[in-house]
């Protein structure tokens, strides 16, 4: 992509002399920045806007950039133009493709064949365009050009590309590139992610997705961005549920953005809720250095807006720096009596600009200060523009971050126009002042965040194998307590089990097993146990084994006369140990996702889990550990003793190698895995895995957004 925004020459295919066409205003806004060729293309010729029109590409021949605005039937063989004249960079900004019903899914298919044939780096279609504004090129029909800046941006919406640049050009934010990815049937986010990573001119990376293509590629890509520039990304359908049907615990607490917050997560990706949020952390890492640590300190000339800063500074995860005793000395003696010189330090409502100088210097020097919040309130002798060029100022030689949060109104236009003009960060509200020098942190430490490979056991995958090809042949879809030897196989400890059919069979096994024991039943139909009596607990002897086998065989067939009974299982009853489940469901976009959280009530009821993408390394097993709110009952909270983490940790590292090697594997869990004492390990008491299905059908059409539906044979 690195050719299309440093184009010499840019071809619009569609050009057109006629106002209120997109060709029209293409032209208009390279001809208003751009230094290099222009070259309109139009079957009619002659000129437009000046510039001497050519009929077809291959008149002309080999431009850096190809603009297509023209009708989408017409494209692929334009596209095939370009390619045979050599060009590999385009842009189409023409809809009519896989957006809407008809031939557009199809004419974007034909797009993607073309650009591979050629390798031709397409962005679009339906797209508003592209920019660059180190190379003034507006490749867009956007009328204006961003402002020069350290922001690079990608959005899938067009009219957010729109919005943000309005925004941006009010508050001065400036960027480096911007790519409207439209449908992203050639370039997508991945592709960008790793352009604007090599861009000398981006320092920070922004997008806006409403999907992903390619999530191992975004994980890999964002990876390798996020250790040398901060990515901020907007995901929206947060709310959406997934179409697939799911049985497991993990698949039906799942929900389709868990896989998302799992990936950004694993990846260095800081999460954004909202437009807002995204230009105010965006501009402070764009415009300020990084903290060293989380401790702030803030000035202001008012108490009330302190205090409620000051809440919110705590509640979003930074700390007060405590001030040195030298720092508060020096306050004490350059201010009045009346101000504090506490943290936050107050130089009360009569602040004249020189006293908030003399405030914010005092306050850098200390060592114990990572950042500042300078607010400023409108008090009745406040000068705004003064407070502000003192901001401006300190801002240029600071190697600590200030933002600023002049709240008020009216009063401080000047003030904010002066603090944008000169590239300040400025919020009206000081909680987004905060958040914002919270997301700072928190890159500091994304940025040195490593990414060891995950741990490769010596397993025995042929066994693993050979059950799950045996269930296919079958017609097998469902695996329960009859394959534990794929857990074996995977070196996850089991409890004693023993499988049995008739009552005689299962009579003699609990003698050979020892009491108390668990019984229940064997059936790939029936998921949740419990539910239909399938679960027998405290079998102390033989009359309660044989009742519990009569009651099963009697009564589940009328609740569940679908299910294919195949027998039951017998397990010792384990104590003194707590109950966790391991699970996973395979997300569409980025493949296995590993749930972990305890069980009985805190995963049926709180839905107290953490999410991963596997494979996962040693710190992302031990962070999915710490990640649920109830971790320290496994750490031994309250007096109790801590349980075998470390256990827990392997079986998640040894599932994540199991769901990684056979991706038929649909959704698996482990429920419970009954955990001990610290180094006394963990045993699997149960489990149910889900192979994919292989859905039969006659009938493929397209649906208006260009997936694939399925019609079954009638």
């Amino acid at each position: 992509m690195l050719d299309m925004f440093n184009a010499k020459s840019v071809a619009v295919i569609g050009a057109s002399h006629t106002k209120g066409k997109i060709g029209y205003d293409v032209m208009k806004s390279l001809l208003k920045y751009y230094e290099g060729e222009i070259i309109p293309i139009n079957p009619k010729g002659g000129k437009i806007l000046g510039v001497p029109a050519y009929t077809s590409i291959k008149e002309y021949g080999h431009v850096d950039l190809a603009v297509i605005v023209i009708p989408a039937h017409l494209i692929p063989a334009t596209v095939e133009e370009c390619g045979e004249t050599g060009i590999k960079n385009i842009v189409v900004i023409s809809a009519g493709f896989k957006e809407i019903e008809g031939e557009g899914p199809e004419l974007e298919n034909q797009l993607v064949e073309i650009c591979k044939k050629y390798d031709i780096k397409l962005v679009g279609p339906n797209c508003l365009g592209v920019m660059d504004t180190y190379n003034n090129m507006n490749a867009s029909f956007s009328s204006d050009i961003a402002h020069k800046g350290k922001i690079s941006f990608m959005t899938q919406s067009g009219a957010i590309m729109a919005a943000i640049l309005d925004y941006a050009d009010k508050k001065n934010i400036g960027f480096s590139r911007i790519v409207s990815l439209g449908n992203k049937a050639v370039v997508n986010e991945n592709d960008c992610i790793t352009d604007f990573m090599e861009d000398k001119n981006t320092e920070v990376i922004i997008a806006y997705l409403e999907g992903i293509v390619d999530g191992p590629g975004f994980i890999e890509a964002s990876r390798r961005a996020s250790k040398k520039k901060p990515v901020l990304v907007i995901k929206s359908g947060r709310t959406s549920k997934g179409s697939e049907a799911v049985s497991s615990h993990t698949g039906t607490i799942a929900g389709s953005d868990s896989a998302y917050e799992a990936a950004f997560s694993q990846s260095g990706v800081i999460r954004v809720n909202s437009l807002d949020e995204m230009m105010d952390y965006g501009s402070a890492m764009a415009l300020s250095p990084l903290p060293k640590g989380n401790k702030i300190a803030i000035i202001t000339n008012a108490g009330g807006p302190a205090i409620m800063t000051t809440d919110v500074a705590i509640k979003t995860g930074l700390e007060m720096a405590q001030l040195t005793c030298e720092t508060r000395e020096k306050l004490k003696e350059g201010l009045p009596k009346t101000a504090s010189s506490k943290n936050p330090v107050d130089v009360l409502g009569d602040a004249s600009p020189e006293r908030y100088a003399f405030a914010l210097d005092t306050v850098l020097e200390d060592p114990n200060v990572d950042g500042v919040i300078y607010l400023v309130t409108p008090q009745s002798v406040t000068d705004p523009e003064g407070i502000a060029k003192v901001a401006i100022e300190r801002a240029a030689e600071s190697k600590k971050p200030i933002l600023c949060s002049f709240f008020g109104g009216t009063r401080f236009e000047g003030a904010e126009k002066l603090l944008a003009l000169k590239q300040i960060p400025n919020y009206l509200y000081p909680k987004r002042a905060v958040k914002s020098m919270k997301k700072l942190y928190d890159y500091s430490i994304i940025k040195d965040q490593e990414y060891p490979k995950p741990p490769e056991f010596d397993v025995d995958k042929g066994t693993v194998k050979r059950i799950i090809e045996d269930a296919k042949k079958n017609d097998i879809h469902t695996l329960g307590l009859e394959s534990f030897d794929i857990l074996k196989a995977y070196g996850i400890p089991t409890v004693g089990t023993a499988i049995t059919k008739t009552l005689e069979e299962t009579v003699k096994s609990a003698e050979e097993i020892g009491y108390p024991l668990v019984m229940k039943i064997v059936s790939p139909q029936i998921s949740h146990k419990s539910d239909v009596g399938g679960i027998k607990l405290n079998l102390e002897n033989a009359d309660d084994v044989k009742a519990a086998y009569e009651d099963m065989m009697e009564n589940i067939p009328k609740r569940e006369p679908e299910a294919k009974i195949e027998g039951v299982q017998l397990q010792k009853m384990l104590s003194d140990g707590k109950e966790v489940i391991i699970g996973m469901v395979r997300d569409p976009t980025f493949g296995p996702m590993l749930m972990f959280g305890l069980g009985g009530i805190y995963v049926e009821v709180l839905k107290d889990v953490k999410f991963a993408i596997a494979p996962v390394n040693e710190i992302e097993a031990k962070d999915m550990i710490k990640g649920i709110k109830t971790h320290e009952l496994l750490e031994g909270a309250r007096g109790d003793k801590a349980n075998d983490v470390k256990a827990i940790a392997d079986i998640i590292l040894r599932i994540s190698q199991l769901v990684t090697d056979f991706p038929e594997i649909n959704e698996f869990e482990i429920n419970p895995l009954m955990v001990f004492e610290e180094g006394a390990g963990a045993l699997a008491v149960d489990m149910r895995l889900m192979l994919k299905e292989e859905k039969k059908t006659e009938n493929v059409s397209q649906t208006s957004k260009g997936s694939v539906s399925l019609e079954s044979a009638k």
